[in-house]
């Protein structure tokens, strides 16, 4: 189920400085990269596997404020789980 929901400016804007950051971790790229496609497209959502890196990216402590904007950014556009 999508979410219809895009990546704000801002958060973009977070993820490209994720992207650019050589110190970032693979799941701050993986989290940033996944926020950054999703910009202008509502009916995109974010994959398990980028959502597991935005979550690592999260919980990391050493992840900058960037890192987790676009981290953060990302696991809003993930599917709702369906119970059951």
């Amino acid at each position: 189920m999508a979410k219809n929901e895009v990546t704000s400016k801002k958060a973009a804007t977070a993820a490209s400085k994720t992207l650019k950051n050589s110190g970032a971790s693979k799941a701050a790229k993986s989290a940033a990269g996944s926020a950054l496609s999703q910009r202008n497209a509502p009916e995109k959502v974010t994959q398990a596997k980028a959502g597991t890196a935005a979550s690592k990216a999260l919980r990391n402590p050493s992840s900058s404020k960037a890192a987790k904007t676009s981290a953060g950014s990302a696991l809003t556009q993930r599917p709702t789980k369906k119970k059951g």
